[in-house]
């Protein structure tokens, strides 16, 4: 198939909310979200049990969103547990990240057929990249600080300290100016490390140069297209859960009529809706409310009234429909996630065409060498097998 045509301008980021909109990405951001979130879930109980907290009340108090730092009196260990479970659950999104980039830059070649199996190999084969590159950078900033610290030291010598200061303080700046934009550098590569990776197959340093690159070539644009990729981002997800909601409030309608489930439905509805939508721990402590807590107070769901008691099977199908509900709460992050992905996608092609004059799409990539050199292969095999039966 032909590749997808691109302006390489602004035109293009208002493609991202259509092409996130896939199964395939959704589904790679789907299985990492739940993937970590489970990790950040018994890690943070782990932690939350060693800060003197039995576990059966801790479920009580916190339920499906544990928070380590509602606790009075955490030990060390227990916040290093803590956030061993959310570092975990990052990495997972930017793997997952780098995943949907690699489907994004292969659709945007116009391969429709490259799977999801394909993507993870991807990631298996090139996941120390998308890592090491923020600890290189980091490192590097790291190794001027100490630097300076060094010179520093040597600043305190009497008499002659003070003097080498003020002979080298035009070093000391630009090499702190440095610093700074190395910081800068660091937070472009936390965004454009999965796309730079999925779409040139770099290496460590290969993706730290391409992060120093576009720090220093796009500056611009890169403010400017992400103040044009939120709102859309925004928008997108605004739109897909409202969808999401008006089908989960019209089986509220249908089967709760009173001739049909009614109160089994409240019930069990109600049920889900109180796991999932906690009135207390994690979401009171940030002082702000998830997803599914803004959307249940715009569409009213169900909520058990005060002194009923449900049935066992109740229960069991209250717990069914709230896996349903968080898994959908999650896909409507997966989404937004989606659209950030293939955005920056889009972004770095671009940057590399107005840096560089660089076509990605035009771009041979492994894959494209991999399918070349199989039907050399298949012809040599088939030139030989012709003149074995000519002779």
């Amino acid at each position: 198939m032909e590749p997808i045509k691109l302006y390489f301008d602004v035109r293009d980021i208002f493609r991202s909310p259509r092409l996130a909109l896939s199964g395939k990405k959704i589904w790679l951001f789907l299985k990492a979200n739940l993937f970590g979130f489970t990790v950040y879930w018994v890690f943070s109980y782990i932690a939350i049990v060693l800060g003197s907290i039995d576990f059966p009340n801790a479920v009580h108090i916190y339920g499906l969103y544990p928070c380590l730092y509602c606790v009075e009196n955490v030990s060390l260990i227990s916040q290093i547990i803590y956030w061993i479970g959310i570092t975990i659950w990052i990495i997972s999104i930017f793997f997952a990240c780098t995943a949907v980039s690699r489907l994004t830059y292969k659709e945007l070649k116009g391969d429709d057929f490259y799977s999801v199996a394909d993507a993870r190999n991807f990631v298996k084969n090139h996941r120390y990249p998308i890592i090491l590159s923020w600890i290189s950078i980091l490192l590097i900033a790291g190794f001027l600080s100490l630097g300076a610290i060094f010179f520093a030291l040597i600043g305190k010598i009497p008499h002659v300290g003070e003097i080498l200061f003020a002979l080298f303080y035009i070093i000391y700046f630009f090499v702190s100016v440095f610093t700074v934009y190395t910081l800068v550098v660091f937070i472009i590569s936390l965004i454009y490390s999965p796309a730079i990776v999925a779409t040139m197959e770099e290496d460590t340093m290969g993706t730290v140069f391409q992060s120093y690159s576009i720090t220093w070539s796009q500056p611009w644009r890169l403010v400017l297209y992400h103040l044009i990729l939120l709102p859309i981002l925004v928008l997108g997800v605004t739109i897909f859960k409202w969808f999401w909601f008006a089908g989960y409030k019209l089986i509220n309608i249908i089967f709760g009529a009173e001739w049909l489930m009614g109160t089994k439905l409240h019930n069990i509805v109600g049920w889900a809706s109180d796991l999932v939508n906690p009135q207390f721990g994690f979401c009171n402590f940030v002082k702000c409310s998830t997803t599914i807590e803004n959307s249940v107070n715009q569409h009213t769901l169900l909520s058990l009234q005060d002194g009923v008691l449900l049935s066992n099977t109740e229960y069991i199908a209250g717990t069914i429909v709230a896996i349903v509900l968080f898994i959908l709460l999650m896909s409507i992050v997966s989404y937004g996630l989606s659209i950030l992905s293939v955005g920056e996608t889009i972004m770095f092609t671009i940057f590399k065409k107005k840096s560089n004059d660089e076509n990605l799409l035009d771009r041979r990539d492994e894959n494209d060498i991999s399918n070349k050199e199989s039907d050399k292969n298949i012809d040599a095999d088939t030139k030989k097998e012709k003149d074995d039966s000519v002779a």
